[in-house]
């Protein structure tokens, strides 16, 4: 298939944090498989950062550099996908600023998420017309390259649906030039945390793709197991009670996780043992991501280079869809 008739796709990650290992099997994985099939476009989505983090906006250049330094280890590729920085490529802000002229208030207001996070992050001040609007300025991130589908996990749909009624919108108010983008639904696994809650950033229980090898053994030896066993003597169930036993199902092959189950039930392995093993595979499988960010954390004019190139195919892409939207909306009786 060319590249020209291959369907494009838009996603990004928000620059607020270092990027843990719920970020590489629920997302990097997963681009790593859709560059091969479709056109990509992945965005540094730093203007979005700042809905929640405007307070703070001098970290965010750092989270930038460290995030992509993560996709580039990770085996994303700038020779078969667009890697940019949302605020290169003033068109973002140009699509979005026309969108929220024709996004009714109450669209913005019935999403979920808003008042999900307000009660999640009640430390920051988010009654903020950025926080409300994000929504517009997502559509308009997809749109602005006609993206057909967009990967998400299921805790996502109502954004996308709202990007569609937007579309649909704009379609019959002034001239049917985007195709509706569809979700591309993601098998997301939840990795449990080193307390047991889901792996997050916020939490603090995480294990960042940035971690060397003595951090994660530490981390690994940290974590929540069986609560309901308390001594080795005791029999475990780590199918249906060992958190760490989520991690296992990750990183080891299934001959072993059968010796692990077997010796587990009948009291003939300890906790400590396990997360000793499981830590080691871990860091088997993280080397040679390890290997690769160490080689272009020393060569940072290379990321650099990258993103300014991927911000230079970007923008033209970009500027052509904006010449389309100006032209429909200024020729509306052309339709």
């Amino acid at each position: 298939m060319s590249k020209q008739a291959k369907q494009r796709i838009l996603s990004g990650m928000r620059p607020t944090g270092k990027l843990h290992l719920g970020h590489l099997h629920g997302v990097l994985e997963n681009w790593k498989r859709l560059q091969d099939k479709y056109e990509c476009f992945f965005l540094v989505a730093d203007w979005h950062a700042l809905t929640t983090s405007y307070e703070r906006p001098q970290e965010i250049p750092s989270n930038k550099d460290e995030m992509v330094l993560d996709w580039l280890a990770a085996g994303i590729d700038p020779d078969r996908a667009t890697l940019f920085v949302q605020s290169e490529v003033k068109e973002h802000a140009e699509l979005h600023l026309m969108l929220s002229m024709i996004t009714p208030v109450s669209w913005l207001e019935r999403n979920p998420t808003y008042k999900e996070q307000q009660q999640h992050l009640k430390e920051k001040e988010l009654a903020t017309f950025g926080f409300l609007g994000y929504p517009v300025l997502q559509a308009a991130d997809i749109l602005l390259y006609k993206g057909h589908k967009v990967p998400v996990g299921v805790d996502q749909l109502p954004h996308i649906e709202l990007a569609r009624e937007i579309t649909r919108r704009f379609n019959y108010l002034y001239k049917d030039i985007f195709s509706v983008p569809e979700a591309l639904l993601a098998e997301v696994p939840k990795l449990p945390g080193l307390d047991g809650r889901k792996m997050s950033k916020s939490y603090g229980n995480s294990i960042f793709l940035s971690d060397p090898p003595d951090v994660v053994r530490k981390k690994i030896s940290a974590m929540i197991t069986d609560v309901e066993r308390p001594r080795m003597g005791d029999p475990g169930d780590p199918e249906n009670r060992c958190i760490a036993f989520k991690l296992h199902r990750l990183y080891l092959p299934a001959e072993q996780l059968e010796v692990i189950v077997s010796e587990c039930k009948a009291a003939k392995r300890g906790c400590a043992a396990c997360k000793k093993e499981l830590a080691e595979a871990i860091i088997r499988k993280m080397d040679p991501i390890w290997q690769r960010r160490k080689a272009l954390a020393a060569d940072p004019g290379k990321v650099k280079a990258i993103l300014a190139d991927g911000a230079n195919r970007a923008r033209k892409v970009a500027q052509s869809t904006m010449a389309q939207v100006w032209s429909a909306l200024w020729n509306r009786n052309a339709k």
